[in-house]
This record gives structure tokens, sequence and C-alpha cells, in this order.
């Protein structure tokens, strides 16, 4: 998405992504010539020359122009074409009335993919890189200060404050013949890419930039840190950065992994989780389906689910006290009786009442054999008495 938009306050950081952006007017001039395109994976900085409808123009034009052609960059050549189409759209502009004649702009594009870094230079926005920790330069400036400071003539630092610093070699507009200067990288995953227009490196040493680059984590917040401190510095020139950080394919591989490990294990509690509740069913159901012949106070009582406890909880209730004694079923059934003693387990309360109802049985036909005997003699002694 190309951006024109001054920016004077800092915005909200976005979390959850691996670039920021953010242009600002600084705090002298009165327009922003700057513009910038955030199209990942393309990535362009834009400063204008030529002053007011001109200057803004121009870098509008080249992101326009670079914007459009984005999906056919695929190479070096590809790149070197997209940048040459911009640079004679902006050259053709004024005689189509738009602009001013003269007018030019810095460009400095990035295309990312993956860990594969293509870029293209013109005139004196920069591409920095953090790596491991360390900040490096990656683009040349195409000015007349780093031909000086390349000859030996003068610092880094008197650089900074040169009055020519502003005074660049080449720049998009300026000869139909220009031609950008060309980098390949293979990048790591965890570097961070900065592009820049020099309202910022103007402001800021190298060492205060690499110092916010580590720092702050989050790429939009870096972003508009970036801004606020080159505001503060003096924000002598527009200020535009564009702050990138290298996922990589190693990078993407491991989110995908841990992504998969944690579906994995969600997936696996869950099933243990079932599994569980599977139990608690089944076991509830087994235990309701249950019963056993117990023995309380002396007599037989039924009970419904299993003589066991579990976590301190009894898992059984008292669904009947017959009225059977314990004393008569030893009597007819010594051995059941005994089974009794120790929870006779049985296949449901029906059949221990089916069981109960049989002991009864067996009880009542003894008690019957032992008293008929009985009275039988009595009536056989209470006849004998009578004849007497």
């Amino acid at each position: 998405m190309a951006s024109k938009a001054d920016t004077t306050a800092p915005q909200k950081p976005v979390t959850n992504r691996s670039f920021g952006s953010r242009t600002d007017v600084g705090l002298v001039r009165e327009h922003n010539e700057d513009s910038l395109l955030v199209c990942p994976p393309l990535y362009v900085v834009c400063d204008g020359m030529g002053g007011h409808e001109a200057g803004e123009v121009a870098s509008e034009l080249a992101i326009r122009t670079m914007e459009e052609l984005a999906d056919s960059i695929t190479d070096a050549a590809s790149m070197t074409s997209a940048v040459e189409a911009a640079n004679l759209n902006v050259i053709k502009a004024p005689r189509q009335g738009v602009g001013r004649e003269g007018m030019g702009t810095t460009l400095t594009a990035a295309q990312l993919k993956g860990e594969r870094l293509l870029l293209a230079q013109v005139g004196d926005s920069r591409a920095y890189l953090l790596h491991n920790g360390k900040l490096q330069q990656i683009t040349r400036d195409h000015s007349l200060m780093a031909d000086l400071i390349e000859a030996g003539q003068i610092t880094e630092e008197e650089a900074r404050f040169h009055p020519n610093r502003s005074v660049i070699t080449r720049a998009i507009g300026s000869d139909p013949y220009m031609q950008p200067d060309i980098y390949e990288l293979n990048l790591s995953a965890g570097d961070r890419l900065l592009l820049c227009s020099d309202g910022l490196n103007a402001m800021l040493p190298d060492y205060q930039i690499a110092d916010v680059l580590h720092d702050v984590a989050d790429p939009q917040a870096c972003a508009d840190e970036l801004v606020s401190q080159a505001r503060a510095a003096g924000g002598y020139d527009n200020i535009t950065t564009i702050v990138i950080d290298i996922q990589g394919q190693s990078l993407i591989k491991q989110q995908k992994t841990r992504r998969k490990s944690r579906a994995w294990a969600v997936a696996l509690i869950v099933l243990l989780l079932a599994a569980f509740a599977l139990a608690i069913i089944g076991g509830q159901q087994y235990v309701s389906n249950s019963a056993y012949l117990g023995e309380h106070d002396g007599k037989v009582v039924i009970y419904q689910g299993i003589p066991d406890e579990f976590m301190g909880m009894k898992l059984s209730s008292e669904a009947e006290v017959t009225n059977i004694a314990m004393a008569d079923l030893e009597r007819v059934q010594p051995g059941v009786a005994a089974r009794i003693k120790n929870d006779m387990r049985v296949d449901s309360v029906d059949d221990a009442r089916r069981l109960v109802q049989g002991y009864q049985q067996e009880i009542n036909a003894s008690t019957q054999a032992t008293e008929e005997p009985q009275a039988r003699k009595e009536a056989s002694q209470a006849g004998s008495g009578d004849a007497q």
C-alpha cells in the first residue's frame, strides 16, 4: 500500500506482523516530499526533490510505478527494469503537465522472499541491516558526501553537518540512462531490515539507530520510535522509515512445527478428556447396573453398586433389607452365607431379589421339614394320653 500521509503523533503499535512503517513531515518543512510503498514482498522509500508540487510529485510517481510493476519483479533484471520505468515516468511527467522540470527523487526498493533480499538503490535513501545485534549500511549513498568520505577528505560525522550534505549524484528523473545499484543478499531469520530517507540518518547517528532497532521488538513501534527520535533531534527534513523483520523459511518452518505440536497436544488432551468422560460414564453405568448381597445387623441386605470405594466415596447404596436372618441362611446354605458375609456380587438387583426369594423358599422348606415331624410326634403323644 502506498502512503503519503504525515504522521506527527506515535501510532498505536500493531502486533503479530513482520513490518511497520511511518512517514512524517518533520519540524521544519511545510510539506512532505517523501513517499513509501508497503506491498509485501516489495517495500520502497522515495525522497522527492524540487520543492513543493515537484519533489512530492516525483516521489509519488516513482512509488506508483513500482507498485504497478510489483508483480513483475522476480530477479535483478526485472527490478532494474521497474526502476528504469519509474525514472522515465518522472522524466516524462512535466511534458504531460505533471510536476515541474528538474524534479527528481531518491529510490530504495527491497523485495524480500523468505531469506532472500533483492535491493535497488538510487540516491541517498538507505537500507540498513541489523544482524546479530550489529548494524550495517547495505546500500552506498549516491551523494557528494559519500564521495568525499571515500576520498578521505571528510569523516562520516563531519558529513552529517556539512553544508552540501543534501547534494546527490544520482536520482530518479535526472538522466534517461540512469541505472540503479542492485544488491542481492541472503539474510537470516531474526535479522531486521530498515529502509529510510535521509531525514532519519541525518538526525541520528548509526549507533542510536541500532539501539532502537535492537530494543523495540514490535516493528511498527520501532518505526514510530525512530521517527520520534529524529524529530526530537531537530526534525530538519521529512522522515520516513520502514522496519521489516526477517522471518525466513527456517523460522516459518519452526512456527508451523510449533503450531502442529500445539494442535497435536490439544487433540491429545481432548482425546484424553473424552476417554476420561467415557470411562466415568461407563463406570457409572457399570456401578448402577451392578449389585451384591451383604450382611447388616444379622440380616441379608441387597445393595445396588459394587462393594468398593473411589476417592473415599462408597460405590454402592442400600436397595433392600430382606427378612432373611443370616442364622437361618447359615442353617440351609452355609457356603452361601459365608460368601454373603464377604459381599457376594450378582449381576443386578433383580437377580439379587430372585436369589433371596430362592433362599427364603429353602429356609421355609427346611423349617417346615423340621416342624412337621415334631408336630406329628406331639400329636401322637397327645393321642396316647387321651386313650389312657
